[in-house]
């Protein structure tokens, strides 16, 4: 196998030579010893793309040129690929023939072919029709394999003559049925609903995946890379600056003068884009991102308020050896907005990381159809990712963006419209600021002492604030997902609050942190013309709690041990105790969280021994905790609040905004038996709760008429 040093013949020595000079020509070309072929092909296999950082390694050790590594690489690309073509069209002129053999069979034994009832010739109408289906069966495979051929074009950016047919891939149920009402309502007669237990695991069935499946994968990965880094790096014409609020808006016109494209992927002309980009600084240094980001259970956990399902289907490439550059990961998602009103976004992804130079790492992520599930998403997420950069002291800069196609097969919720179509609901600025306050959050959880005030003398080691950590932070996650659109809840609604109903789901415990039996959740949202930082005051303050929290009976809190887990003074973890009642053994486990994109209060009543188990620094992971509270979200129009002055940045932003979106969610627990069904009465004691809830706080808001 011969390769040009100058990367195929294509560099010469000088420019004052005669190209065609067979003497120049022979100084041009040399054959590549056999150590030199062999350390290319075990690189070959282990990495097809290798970055500029292994090619300049791999010069240095083989002592050739970085070009000539580059085109060797792109060389061995391109024979790969044509072996492959080479072998797909033997197979498929091998299958055509034993088709047109078996074909041309059917026709002969057709003709002498008996009808046992007269002994005569068969009529021509079989003969018609069993000609007519081959034909219209050999129609549907062309079609098939033509679909099949475009989407492989329309990834890579050029024809592909033939591929490999699509080897089948499931995901087998799903375990799709926490809380199934059966599609009927709530408000029927009968209540005798069947539980089936929930999961919090998807069950995949794991794809069968060839190796020019993952040839293919990775040129769309590495397209995407390239596609994401420009979106990263540039700026005019390709993003502008809004005159509203000074976000960084996609020129789509010049996007498309850059990446073409033949066609949308999704089939409804009138498709949405959404597309963001925005920066920031996070406390956490790069490496520790790219594992958070690369780790699919790590990212979920990151991610509780934004990311309800996470799961790696498949491994693709594994990177370099200790090190993520490389790597390369089939991945399913869901994502959400914290209310039941907002349907998930589903996608399933290639996620890829490339470590572009020391101390700078980029991330993308881009939708991969599965022709047997590509119809079932309503979302294709466009290259989206970040840029990644170390700074001192273990900060990072962050740059985040976000593209999307978005089909409406159902209208969006009026109370959600603004803010989902001006992008806020799952743009970059959700993204990055929720990274923000996570990353703040490890970093707490890491200092010993100062971030806690102990009222109570109640915490006496770091080991105890981190166990109250890790318990608030399951706490949080339990709630958001209790309130999730996700495949794995059916809502059904209950008429009689507001325009909006009160949504209810049940399902049957069964995880050691949760109450066993059966749970009853139930949530509605609405809006107020307030501002979201009043609201997150409002539920924040323990003063004003007895205006809103039904339970407590009117009775005051107080807190008796606060745990600080971000630079906001919002963003916290206390432990309440109510006065004048007769649980003396009861106390409340309460975190709050609050950012650009929104807010949360999220709690739980915990008894006491529970509570010393997390204090004292033992596992808290089976404490049953059934959280509720509330989620609180822009309605993304601006200038409509209610004028309120605010010191700190994140307050400014969110009182630039208008009124607020609230969602109120509740989990009870019906019964102790996993058998048990549900009654009216359970129903009914939700709905009112709830409906009372809604009530007190807009009497404690002064908006009894919104």
């Amino acid at each position: 196998m011969e390769y040009g040093s100058g990367g195929g013949g294509t560099s010469g020595g000088g420019g004052d030579h005669d190209p065609s000079d067979p003497q120049r020509r022979m100084k041009r070309y040399h054959r590549h010893t056999a150590l030199q072929i062999q350390k290319l092909e075990s690189m070959f296999k282990e990495c097809p793309h290798p970055d500029e950082k292994q090619r300049l390694q791999l010069s240095r050790e083989l002592g050739l040129a970085p070009r000539q590594i580059k085109f060797w690489f792109q060389n061995r690309r391109t024979q790969m690929k044509t072996q492959h073509e080479r072998a797909d069209n033997s197979a498929l002129r091998a299958e055509n023939d034993k088709i047109r053999c078996e074909n041309i069979a059917i026709r002969e034994a057709l003709k002498n072919v008996i009808c046992p009832s007269c002994g005569g010739p068969p009529v021509t109408e079989d003969s018609y029709f069993d000609e007519h289906k081959l034909r219209m069966e050999n129609g549907h495979l062309k079609e098939e394999l033509d679909r099949v051929s475009s989407i492989a074009a329309k990834y890579i950016g050029r024809p592909i003559s033939q591929l490999p047919p699509v080897q089948p891939f499931h995901i087998s149920s799903l375990d799709l049925t926490m809380g199934n009402f059966g599609g009927h309502g709530i408000g029927g007669p009968s209540l005798d609903l069947d539980l089936i237990p929930t999961s919090s695991n998807l069950a995949f069935q794991p794809p069968v995946i060839s190796d020019m499946d993952k040839s293919l994968m990775t040129d769309v990965a590495a397209n995407a890379m390239e596609e994401l880094l420009r979106l990263l790096q540039t700026n005019e014409p390709l993003w502008m600056k809004s005159s509203a609020d000074g976000r960084d808006v996609l020129n789509l016109d010049s996007y498309q003068r850059n990446f073409p494209r033949a066609m949308s992927h999704l089939k409804n002309p009138n498709v949405r884009i959404e597309a963001s980009r925005d920066s920031g600084v996070v406390i956490m240094n790069g490496v520790a991102l790219v594992n958070m980001f690369m780790d699919s259970n790590k990212w979920f956990e990151s991610f509780p308020t934004i990311v309800s399902v996470a799961k790696t289907i498949e491994v693709i490439s594994s990177g370099m050896l200790g090190s993520h550059s490389g790597s390369l990961q089939l991945m399913y998602e869901e994502l959400q907005v914290l209310s039941p009103l907002v349907p998930t976004r589903e996608f399933c992804i290639l996620r890829y990381c490339q470590q572009i130079e020391q101390g700078l790492w980029a991330i993308v992520s881009v939708s991969y159809d599965i022709p047997q599930f590509a119809s079932q998403f309503q979302c294709h997420r466009l290259p989206s990712g970040c840029l990644i950069q170390d700074m001192p002291n273990g900060y990072s800069k962050v740059t985040w963006v976000e593209h999307v196609e978005i089909e409406d097969k159902t209208p969006t919720h009026q109370l959600y419209r603004d803010l989902i179509h001006s992008g806020m609901a799952f743009g970059a600025e959700r993204w990055l600021t929720t990274l923000q306050r996570m990353c703040e959050r490890v970093a707490c959880q890491m200092v010993s002492g100062s971030s806690t005030r102990d009222l109570g003398g109640v915490i006496p080691s770091p080991e105890g604030k981190r166990s109250m950590m890790k318990l608030a932070q399951r706490m949080v996650s339990s709630f958001c997902s209790s309130i999730s659109t996700s495949s794995s809840h059916r809502w059904s609604t209950l008429s009689g609050l507001h325009d909006v109903g009160v949504r209810v789901t049940i399902h049957k415990s069964t995880d050691p942190g949760q109450p066993n039996g059966v749970v009853l959740s139930a949530a509605t949202t609405f809006s107020l013309p307030v501002s979201p930082q009043n609201v997150f005051n409002f539920f924040k303050d323990e003063r004003t709690r007895p205006q809103w929290d039904v339970l407590s009976s009117g009775n005051a809190v107080q807190e008796v041990a606060h745990i600080a887990n971000g630079s906001h003074p919002g963003n916290c973890i206390s432990v309440l105790r109510a006065y004048n009642t007769s649980q003396n053994n009861m106390l409340i486990l309460q975190e709050s969280c609050v950012d650009l994109s929104g807010s949360l209060v999220v709690y739980c009543p915990v008894d006491l021994p529970a509570i010393n188990i997390a204090m004292s620094g033992e596992d808290p992971s089976y404490i049953p905790l059934l959280p509720s509270g509330f989620t609180i979200s822009p309605d993304g129009r601006r200038d409509q609040g209610d004028g309120a002055s605010t010191s700190s940045n994140t307050q400014g932003s969110m009182a630039r905004l208008g009124g607020s979106l609230i969602t109120v969610a509740f989990q009870i627990l019906v019964s102790s038996l996993p058998s048990a069904k549900l009654n009216l009465e359970s129903v009914n004691t939700v709905n009112n709760l709830i409906g009372t809830t809604v009530q007190q706080i807009k009497a404690a808001m002064n908006c009894l008429s919104s």
